[in-house]
């Protein structure tokens, strides 16, 4: 059963592959902003994975992130996602990025509940 207050964390280990420079979104070897927003729609979408009916899913429709400080290659970032609103299949989240205990992105994300195949269906 969905309810406020669901939190999940999600962890990754900044590496090559996710850098800004690998990535293209820049041109250092630091933690690309995209990867962190995947982290942490990753957070969002397994806070209420098991909660939701079998066949359901959820879909990130918007964010809104800050990235506010930099992360070398070998830090571990952790990004947590706490379920903040519902409004039938619209979900809200409140986001944010750590490095270490650092915090290093914050913002808020909404997903929305889809029926899995229904929504393959309509590609």
């Amino acid at each position: 059963m969905l309810e406020i207050g669901l939190k999940h964390q999600s962890v990754m280990r900044v590496m090559e592959g996710n850098t800004a420079e690998f990535i293209g979104s820049g041109d250092m070897a630091v933690l690309a902003t995209p990867a962190m927003i995947a982290l942490m729609e990753n957070a969002a979408m397994l806070a209420v994975a098991l909660h939701l009916d079998e066949g359901d899913t959820t879909v990130g429709t918007e964010i809104a992130t800050s990235h506010i400080k930099a992360s070398k290659v070998g830090n571990t970032i952790s990004a947590i996602a706490e379920l903040t609103a519902i409004e039938g299949r619209k979900l809200s989240f409140k986001i944010e990025a750590y490095d270490g205990d650092k915090l290093i992105g914050e913002g808020h994300h909404t997903r929305f509940i889809v029926n899995r195949e229904k929504f393959l269906g309509k590609l």
